[in-house]
């Protein structure tokens, strides 16, 4: 077995790369999301009594890990089973993409068929990670019309 060249912008590393960044991305913009919809929420509830303190709420969310604002938002939105289930396996996969995706699979890196293993279970996450942002963002959304019906 054939060990390519791995090194900054070759051929054989770019494409692995800019799925490994979109993963991370889609991470980010996940977490975006769950601190909008948790702020919503809270103004919803009358939680926020002035401008002040929503900025200061809203920057410590936006502080806040990805499993941290998990555990928050399950106990004040009502998900779905399978939505549940599908936010905290994207939690763990971002955790490992983050914390041991090269250490523990740094040897398939440097094989063509590992990389595009890799390439297709980071594909995957990002495919997922969207998904959720984009169904976080639409209750978000609706929160938003509701509270301005209200108002």
């Amino acid at each position: 077995m054939m060990m390519d060249k791995f090194e900054p912008g070759d051929e054989n590393s770019k494409e692995l790369f800019t799925f490994y960044g979109l993963a991370v991305y889609y991470s980010q913009a996940l977490e975006q999301q769950l601190a909008n919809l948790i702020m919503v929420m809270k103004l919803s509830q009358g939680d926020l009594q002035s401008e002040e303190q929503f900025n200061e709420n809203f920057r410590k969310k936006l502080g806040s890990s990805l499993g941290q604002l998990v555990n928050e938002i399950q106990h004040h939105f009502s998900f779905t089973d399978e939505e549940s289930a599908q936010l905290k396996a994207i939690w763990k996969q971002r955790n490992y993409i983050v914390h041991d995706y090269f250490k523990l699979r740094i040897h398939e890196a440097f094989i063509k068929e590992g990389r595009e293993k890799m390439i297709a279970e980071l594909r995957t996450f990002c495919d997922e990670a969207r998904a959720m942002e984009m169904r976080l963002q639409q209750y978000t959304e609706r929160m938003l019309k509701q509270l301005d019906m209200e108002k």
